[in-house]
């Protein structure tokens, strides 16, 4: 029982590090776009 509930930790876990890196990686990108754009002077 306690091995089982230490995958399932650790699986949580894991994920939980794969959707913080993808969306630091996705604000990233929007940084990059936002900063490479030419400004909107209309």
């Amino acid at each position: 029982m306690l091995k089982k509930l230490l995958i399932v930790a650790g699986i949580v876990t894991v994920a939980a590090l794969v959707v913080k890196k993808v969306k630091a990686s996705s604000d990233e990108r929007a940084l990059w776009h936002e900063a490479t754009t030419a400004p909107d002077l209309r």
